[in-house]
């Protein structure tokens, strides 16, 4: 006799519904999580927790489940609302002004910036922040962040500028293989179509941006809104005398800043000082 699931709550919140769902349609093909694992590329545990509203659905999961299912968009729409549901209200201001951005310029003093973070390394810096978070917590706001990845993707992409400061380079954080990984996945990045990637050596010395991180987005109409983040915080700034003097700041520590060629060589000799 097959075990009896656990009970599901749908109208708890977008993500048990998300769940919900799943379960109704699978069970609905007469498919067991095993088969459906297979066909979606996910393991079976994954899907079962997807299921149970413990881990957040995964970017990429709710296109595949509206193939299976034929569902026309009904798994896209709940991700989109789980999405939503995740974030604070400052924080889905920051979403949609980062989806409709035209160019993001970015100074990242302390971490890699989100766009450019992989999972491991994402889930290390949640782990970190919140040692008292549960692993459902970390996992949900991991896959928050890797949905964020999807601008990367766009078409049109927007164009990302990053300066990136050495100590972000000089600190591993998490195991040496998330590391690793970590610095791979920047070098990749470094100058592409879209993204450009600059290293500020410690050879420059203080500046005006510094123990800090800090995003401009420009919109389609040429304004421009920016980002201030903190351990715990963010601030977004839409005074365009202080936006100004964030942008000019920003400028001058590009122009201190590696050429892209010389900023892959570095994170290039990075990584080998610490793989040797």
């Amino acid at each position: 006799m097959a075990r009896r699931g656990r009970e599901l709550t749908p109208d708890r919140s977008p993500r048990h519904a998300f769940g919900a769902e799943l379960r109704r349609h699978r069970e609905r093909a007469g498919m067991s999580l095993e088969q459906l694992a297979q066909v979606v590329r996910y393991s079976r545990s994954h899907l079962g927790r997807i299921e149970i509203a413990e881990h957040m659905p995964p970017p990429g999961l709710a296109e595949k489940l509206d193939t299976v299912f034929e569902t026309d968009g009904i798994f896209k729409l709940l991700y989109g609302l789980a999405l939503r549901a995740s974030h604070p209200d400052k924080y889905e201001r920051l979403r949609e002004i980062e989806a409709k951005a035209r160019s993001v310029r970015q100074y990242a003093g302390c971490f890699v910036p989100g766009l450019l973070q992989t999972p491991d390394y994402a889930r290390t810096v949640r782990r970190l922040n919140d040692p008292r978070r549960t692993e459902e917590m970390v996992e949900e706001w991991v896959a928050v962040r890797m949905s964020r990845q999807a601008v990367l993707r766009a078409d049109p992409a927007p164009e990302f500028s990053y300066v990136m400061d050495e100590a972000v380079l000089r600190r591993p954080i998490g195991r040496p293989e998330t590391w690793r990984a970590q610095l791979s996945a920047l070098i990749s990045n470094v100058d592409t179509p879209t993204t450009m990637l600059q290293v500020l050596p410690f050879a420059h010395g203080g500046h005006g941006l510094i123990g800090g991180h800090l995003t401009l987005f420009t919109l389609g109409d040429g304004t421009v809104v920016a980002c201030e983040e903190s351990i715990t915080a963010i601030e977004l700034l839409e005074d365009q005398e202080r936006v100004s003097r964030h942008s000019r700041r920003y400028d001058l520590l590009r122009s201190y800043a590696l050429s892209p060629s010389d900023s892959a060589a570095f994170i290039e000799t990075v990584l080998k000082e610490f793989s040797s």
